[in-house]
């Protein structure tokens, strides 16, 4: 059991999203390999097939794949989302919940396989710059507001994981002020 404390490493969280399919071209041939989380392939050279990222980064490693960026890490795409985001005063929907772990993966292990790679590391710090901020600022309305609860829709795992240790510890206090006051009330109106 995992305690509410527990805040998951970036590792980890990047570790969760290591298992995201992506296409990858093999530059060999071979059946269907049969993995922990489900059979891929059959292989052949030059015939796109879905491959979890982990097994997409060996293989690039070894020289045996090209990876085939999905179609949201593209300039284009990453530019039409930065500009949703700075339009919607809520957390707009992301194609990929592990978009910041897949992008950088991909980025450090297979660049030369990404058309634009400098230009999309900086979008995607762009996008995730502009989701922290919105966050906070979340937050920070949150605790002023004295609400206990807090809507997170559309946020990602890491987003979530950055900032789950102060949002729990934020809604605790809040909580215990919360009842300290109502209990006060409750004193004050007894004593009338």
């Amino acid at each position: 059991v995992v305690s509410r404390d527990h805040k998951m490493d970036p590792s980890e969280v990047e570790f969760a999203a290591e298992n995201v399919l992506v296409k990858i071209v093999p530059k060999f041939s071979e059946n269907k390999l049969q993995l922990l989380h489900g059979e891929y392939g059959p292989f052949n050279p030059g015939l796109p097939t879905h491959v979890p990222l982990w097994f997409a980064i060996s293989l690039k490693q070894k020289q045996k794949c090209r990876i085939l960026p999905p179609d949201w890490l593209s300039v284009a795409s990453l530019t039409e989302k930065k500009l949703e985001e700075k339009d919607s005063d809520i957390f707009t929907s992301m194609q990929c919940s592990h978009y910041m772990e897949v992008a950088n993966l991909m980025l450090n292990h297979a660049s030369d396989d990404i058309p634009r790679s400098d230009e999309i590391r900086a979008l995607v710090r762009d996008v995730w710059d502009l989701r922290m901020a919105k966050l906070r600022k979340s937050i920070y309305l949150m605790v002023r507001e004295q609400e206990l609860h807090a809507l997170v829709n559309n946020l990602t795992v890491m987003e979530l994981n950055t900032v789950r240790p102060f949002l729990t510890e934020a809604l605790d206090h809040l909580s215990t002020l919360q009842n300290h006051s109502t209990h006060t009330s409750q004193i004050t109106d007894s004593t009338r």
